[in-house]
């Protein structure tokens, strides 16, 4: 059975989406040079090149805002995770282009402006078309939230920072990658919980409707968006106590990352 669709709060998740850039561009803005030449963690990108990316989330968010709008959307918020694999190096090559030769403090001022401008003057329901797929503007902000979420979490690892990470873009973040998981093992036998953000039931088998169910995985918003992203693997988790699972049926190494 697949999970119903999940209502976001469109004012909420703009203001997530906002704040969160507002978070990084002041704190790449204190970056030094050794900082930014550094490796990221994420292959052969530095820390340069990794909030170079960030801009590039608001900035191309603003882009897709002034073309010409679609029709319908052919994706939703909870599908998108699926369609960004076979895309992820056009992505990268994308961000690379059109932020080459300018100094990161120039490209985040650029990109909020352009961002505000055009967040201001469409509604949620205006359709971008995509490389991934059509989505409505209401969708595709829920998956900003984690992209900023992801991405600020790589930040503060990579450079050694404390980026604050706002409360609702956690949430939205949490919450569509359990969803995800459920789209993509739909069932009742095991229930993911992840406080104090989401809780789904997932994978094929007895379905369990009264009291404690027999399988159940247990861990906190940024372990299980770590898991979700690859940065981490299901093995690590567990032996680090960030997991907890019970149940035969309660191990989802086979289900993740859902994206990477």
């Amino acid at each position: 059975m697949a999970p119903k669709t999940r209502r976001y709060d469109d004012a909420k998740i703009r203001a997530a989406v906002t704040a969160q850039f507002d978070h990084v561009a002041r704190a790449v803005g204190e970056l030094g040079p050794e900082q930014l030449a550094g490796p990221s963690g994420l292959g052969d990108w530095t820390v340069a090149d990794l909030a170079a990316h960030i801009a590039w989330i608001a900035d191309s968010l603003a882009a897709g805002l002034a073309r010409p709008p679609a029709a319908v959307p052919e994706l939703t918020a909870v599908e998108w995770p699926f369609a960004t694999a076979s895309l992820a190096g056009k992505i990268s090559e994308a961000a690379r282009e059109t932020l080459t030769g300018a100094p990161l403090p120039e490209l985040y001022d650029r990109a909020a402006t352009a961002m505000a401008r055009e967040l201001a003057a469409n509604p949620g329901g205006r359709v971008l078309q995509l490389w991934i797929g059509d989505m409505t503007l209401a969708d595709f902000l829920v998956t900003r939230t984690v992209e900023l979420v992801v991405h600020t979490d790589d930040l503060n690892r990579a450079a050694g920072l404390d980026v604050p990470i706002e409360r609702q873009a956690l949430a939205a973040c949490t919450r569509l990658l359990a969803d995800s998981l459920a789209l993509r093992a739909p069932g009742g036998s095991v229930e993911v919980r992840i406080p104090p953000f989401a809780v789904v039931q997932c994978i094929e088998g007895p379905r369990h409707t009264r009291g404690t169910p027999p399988n159940v995985v247990e861990t906190d918003p940024l372990t299980w968006i770590r898991l979700a992203t690859g940065r981490t693997d299901w093995a690590a988790a567990l032996d680090g106590a960030h997991v907890r699972a019970g149940g035969e049926r309660a191990d989802l190494s086979a289900l993740l990352p859902l994206m990477s």
